[in-house]
């Protein structure tokens, strides 16, 4: 199933319109509608599932960080009139929904983080990027993922051509850095909305002792480890997540009294 990208004033997005409730996705620092392609399909029809594109190789240099990237999410709520949305991030998208939750908790029916930055994150590290090196961003896509074959060869080379075009690979880095600063670790008790956590048991970016500290320090949350599954389980594992994700969905609206 497709669907077409919708550009409407400084927002570009994709949304279902399957159901009442909004699932909105937010992707990471390489990520890519492709990278929720197995959430659209499952959950289209079920909920009204929205995935605005963030504009991390966009911004004005001097504007580039995670606060303008919550920032644009919170405008396009804002446009959009959602009551309340299950905010899904995975990566730094993760990051930047933690960061939404705590400014406008009001507004997030629940939390779902996946392979989430905001406590510890191990990506490129010191070397990235080796601009002109395709091996070696190989290398770096496929390590993501506990099994390196989800890596096509598309995903491989949008980042490699985005870490060589000198403008976007200056906004990767200032981005990364700038999540690095936003440590959450002192902020996320006062997180109170129902969060969901799925990860990875082979997440070398963000490993299995991340998710567990999520889960001690976020009060009303549960984790679910994947097993031989790396960074991006929706990816790499989405019959798996997306079981997870819609029992989490249909017992909090069974708790709540929702129906759908």
């Amino acid at each position: 199933m497709s669907h077409e990208i919708i550009e409407e004033e400084k927002f570009q997005y994709l949304e279902t319109k399957g159901g009442k409730e909004n699932l909105l996705l937010l992707h990471g620092l390489f990520g890519a509608l492709s990278n929720f392609q197995g959430i659209i399909d499952y959950f289209s029809d079920k909920y009204n599932v929205i995935v605005p594109l963030l504009p991390i190789l966009e911004l004005p240099i001097r504007k580039v960080s995670v606060s303008a990237l919550v920032d644009h999410v919170h405008d396009f709520i804002e446009y959009k009139g959602y009551d309340k949305v299950h905010l899904l991030g995975n990566s730094l998208g993760g990051h930047i929904a933690l960061l939404y939750v705590l400014a406008h908790p009001e507004n997030v029916g629940s939390v779902i983080l996946t392979g989430s930055s905001g406590l510890f994150e191990s990506a490129f590290g010191s070397s990235f990027p080796k601009r002109g090196n395709y091996e070696f961003i190989k290398n770096k896509v496929e390590a993501t993922f506990h099994n390196p074959e989800v890596a096509s060869k598309e995903l491989v080379d949008e980042v490699f051509d985005i870490v060589n075009d000198r403008n976007k690979a200056i906004r990767i880095v200032a981005t990364a850095k700038s999540a690095v600063r936003h440590n959450l670790g002192d902020k996320l008790h006062q997180i109170k909305n129902p969060t969901l956590l799925i990860w990875g048991k082979q997440d070398v970016v963000t490993p299995a002792f991340v998710g567990e500290k999520f889960n001690e320090l976020i009060e009303n949350s549960k984790l679910f480890f994947v097993e031989e599954c790396g960074h991006a389980p929706m990816m790499e594992k989405p019959e798996e997540f997306n079981g997870i994700l819609e029992t989490y969905l249909s017992e909090l609206n069974s708790s709540n009294g929702v129906e759908k």
